[in-house]
């Protein structure tokens, strides 16, 4: 087994605990709800925001200047390297929108992109955890200083997504265990569902709400990849846009120490019937992995190897109810 093999092998097995130690690298910036998850003080909003208030816009695409970084000789890039020794099941460098600025605590919450590829979160985010797993010098991770500072990396901002079935008789949310024989990022780990990196299918998706539809069409539902759909006509966004009984609200943004990974986090509260008559085929293995019911209790997540987001997320979300 190479050295890069060897690194790569630790990094799939002890993700959790190398997230919960390399938060310490950072003492001087905020973290959510106790979590490792690190944040700014304006990516919290006093209050949850309702999604469809959240202003989204595109700006500018600032350059980085960061040292590549592979781990392995033969590899400009960590993206190269994994694509040829560790490739997941999907592995696609699709474009993206980048995150470049963000504000959720002012008057106006917003946020901004520029142009991005999905592999430019590999290169940096997956070849910083790389970098520490390895125990030796980090010159990436020094680049990149703090990781909040959307000016010093690409950040391809992901949407995790907390789903609750809200009923008088208990609450349950839905929890997701990322296989790591098919997903790039997190594999091993547990998170919210559905969650996804900011992308277009087509010309008319530069919108959040939108996205996590068709998110919720295959990771829940267990549906083929829906690709440019027409969400006038199709019954599934129909039946989840503008329903009284499903809320969907922002609670924060933050990033993982580790892999730098950067998501918003969005609580969908849905009533028991309408969860029940719209997701009446939900799957319980979908193409990342394994999805369960839970009771939506702090004990539901206590112990479990999460993702920084998927627990932050859960924990606000329990303060707010």
């Amino acid at each position: 087994m190479t050295d890069w093999a060897r690194v790569r092998a630790h990094l799939r097995t002890h993700r959790y605990e190398l997230a919960v130690r390399a938060a310490e690298e950072f003492p001087d910036v905020p973290r959510i709800a106790g979590t490792p998850l690190l944040t700014d003080p304006a990516w919290v909003p006093p209050a949850p925001i309702p999604l469809s208030a959240l202003d989204i816009e595109m700006g500018t695409t600032p350059p980085v200047d960061l040292p590549p970084a592979s781990g392995h000789p033969d590899f400009p890039g960590y993206a190269a390297a994994m694509a040829a020794l560790d490739p997941p099941a999907v592995f696609e460098n699709r474009p993206t929108w980048r995150l470049v600025d963000a504000d959720l605590a002012g008057p106006a919450p917003r946020l901004v992109f520029g142009d991005g590829r999905y592999f430019d979160s590999i290169d940096t985010g997956e070849a910083a955890a790389h970098e520490y797993a390895a125990r030796g010098d980090a010159p990436l991770r020094d680049a990149v200083g703090n990781p909040c500072d959307l000016a010093k990396r690409p950040a391809n901002m992901a949407i995790s997504a907390l789903t609750i079935r809200r009923d008088a008789a208990g609450d349950e949310f839905l929890l997701h265990w990322r296989d790591p024989a098919k997903v790039g990022h997190a594999g091993g780990l547990y998170q919210v569902v559905p969650v996804g990196v900011f992308q277009s299918s087509g010309p008319d998706d530069f919108d959040l709400w939108r996205f996590l539809l068709r998110e919720y069409a295959e990771e829940v539902l267990g549906e083929p990849e829906v690709e440019a759909p027409d969400y006038a006509t199709w019954p599934f966004a129909a039946a989840m846009t503008g329903n009284p009984g499903i809320e969907a609200r922002v609670l924060g943004l933050g990033v993982d120490p580790l892999t730098f990974a950067t998501d918003l986090l969005v609580r969908v509260v849905i009533d028991a019937p309408v969860f029940d008559e719209i997701f009446a085929a939900r799957v319980a293995v979908n193409d990342e992995g394994a999805v369960t019911a839970r009771p939506f209790t702090a004990e539901a997540i206590e112990g479990l190897p999460m993702q920084a987001a998927g627990a932050a997320l859960v924990r606000l979300a329990l303060s707010d109810a």
